[in-house]
């Protein structure tokens, strides 16, 4: 307790910000309930255990709970969603590969910037109805891969709506907030406010906190709104019912594979880890000015709650607080080995995205790759890990495993001088939208424009030969896809596009 104690008195300072909120629990125990700082900066309006918050992806296991409980067999849902996505035919991913974030689709989100979507832009059911419809191809078969997309979980809450006739907010009311006691958690779909005058925030310390400003109308991606109160009924609900595997989070929780047999890390909206050395049960969630986390240790019987209305680590706290409950440290990464030689940049083939490799200095590694950076520690051997990726050079090359998404490849290095004469405009027939270069002054930016707008001027990054970084630091969801890979090709004068979130589209020079 007295780790749990400092831990809580030293939190507004160790993630500074207009306010926040946590919880920990054990057996059901609250172990500490805590809430600090202000809601509603402007309007003085305090942060409390009631204060309503925006879990954003926390939301996609409660989607997920609600179809297994109203469907039994989610596959029910496969005939609706495949009329939301015409295009697609017999590729169609099922509903089991949109709770499993198997679906080969390319998020939403993602594909909205390739639109043009200006980052504070709205964007609602006619918008997300319009690019999801729109979709003609997969970036992975269904089931051999694990990408994050934000509509797996729009489309399951649109079709169970459809299927049971119901609205997505009485279904999560009456399956779920009203079984776990989770008094005050509603659906809040619209992100521009919050009935209690809640705000989250932008900004830092150094800078200033000024209201995020939000526009996005979701549903069973993202949009729980719900207290620390709501979620602390919700872990204990949990707890009451580790046993049965009937119950709501019994059903979330059964192991998840890949079409081959492999072991899923995520599935029901839920990811699957260890930390400390236990098998963890858990999910974060973002918005520009909100951020969240919560865990579940079945071993432990222990839960853990951050909700920040600002840009703090929430998983960062949330694994501190995990530590401090468990009397448990993680030992340090060793800072003595030298950085190795194959630092650099790297095409992945299969998805053909970027793979950056770099140290500052000794210690971690730090990867460019996914969805963010990523460090890794070295090791003896000469490999560098973080537990789920890892680097390691074999007689052929540089391997990069990932079982996290069931991905293992050799990157192929890209040497040599990226070429400047890039500067025109090149569309893309898949999405209707185009890419435009343009040379400002002997330096090359890169934006996008289609159907949502016309998107802002960003300043490429040269990586090797024919490739390029578009970077995309900001984006209507909080998480942005970052850096865009722009694989050029010589032959035909096109260029393959893509993100970790959205890979694999062809655009051809048209002007």
């Amino acid at each position: 307790m007295d780790r749990l104690e400092a831990l809580a008195a030293r939190l507004p300072r160790a993630y500074p910000g207009p306010g926040g909120a946590i919880a920990v629990l054990r057996a059901g125990e609250v172990l500490l309930r805590h809430a600090w700082g202000y809601a509603n900066a402007e309007r003085r309006i305090a942060f409390t255990p009631q204060t309503l918050f925006r879990l954003c992806s926390i939301t996609k296991q409660f989607t997920c709970a609600a179809v297994l409980d109203a469907c039994g067999d989610p596959g029910v849902l496969d005939p609706l969603i495949r009329t939301r996505l015409p295009l697609l035919g017999d590729a169609t991913p099922g509903a089991l590969h949109l709770a499993h974030n198997q679906s080969g689709l390319r998020d939403y989100w993602a594909v909205a910037m390739l639109h043009g979507a200006p980052v504070e832009s709205a964007f609602g059911d006619r918008e997300a109805a319009r690019v999801i419809a729109g979709t003609a191809s997969l970036h992975f078969a269904p089931g051999t891969r694990y990408s994050y997309v934000n509509q797996n979980f729009r489309l399951l809450s649109d079709a169970l709506q459809d299927h049971t006739g119901r609205g997505f907010a009485e279904l999560l009311r009456t399956r779920i907030f009203d079984r776990a006691g989770m008094g005050s958690a509603f659906l809040a779909a619209d992100t521009r406010a919050m009935p209690d005058g809640t705000e989250g925030y932008e900004g830092n310390v150094a800078t200033g906190f000024r209201a995020a400003e939000n526009r996005i109308l979701w549903t069973g991606d993202a949009g729980l709104g719900a207290s620390l109160d709501d979620m602390i009924a919700w872990e204990r609900h949990i707890d009451a019912t580790r046993d049965d595997p009937d119950s709501l989070h019994g059903r979330l929780a059964v192991p998840v594979t890949f079409a081959d047999g492999a072991l899923a890390p995520y599935g029901f909206g839920l990811g699957r880890g260890r930390e400390y050395g236990r098998a963890i049960l858990g999910h974060g969630g973002a918005l520009r000015g909100w951020r969240s986390h919560r865990l579940y240790i079945p071993a432990e019987r222990v839960s853990v709650v951050v909700l920040f209305n600002h840009f703090g680590d929430a998983h960062g706290a949330a694994m501190e607080a995990l530590g401090a409950v468990l009397d448990a440290t993680r030992p340090g990464p060793d800072t003595t080995l030298p950085p190795p030689a194959w630092l650099g940049a790297y095409l992945e083939p299969e998805t053909g995205l970027a793979a950056r490799i770099d140290a500052a200095a000794p210690g971690p590694l730090r990867l460019r790759f996914g969805h963010s950076a990523e460090l890794l520690d070295l090791q003896p051997d000469g490999s560098a890990t973080n537990g789920q990726t890892r680097l390691r050079m074999a007689a052929e090359g540089l391997r990069m495993d990932r079982p996290q998404e069931n991905l293992a490849s050799l990157l192929r290095p890209c040497d040599g001088e990226a070429p400047r004469d890039l500067a025109g405009r090149y569309r893309c027939e898949e999405l209707g939208a185009e890419l435009e270069i343009a040379d400002a002054g002997g330096t090359l930016y890169s934006g996008f424009s289609g159907f949502l707008g016309q998107g802002r001027m960003e300043l490429l990054e040269p990586i090797g030969r024919d490739l390029w970084a578009l970077p995309c630091p900001r984006a209507l969801d909080h998480t942005p896809p970052g850096d865009w890979t722009l694989a050029f090709r010589r032959g035909d004068g096109g260029v393959t596009l893509g993100c970790w979130l959205a890979r694999g589209l062809d655009y051809r020079r048209v002007g």
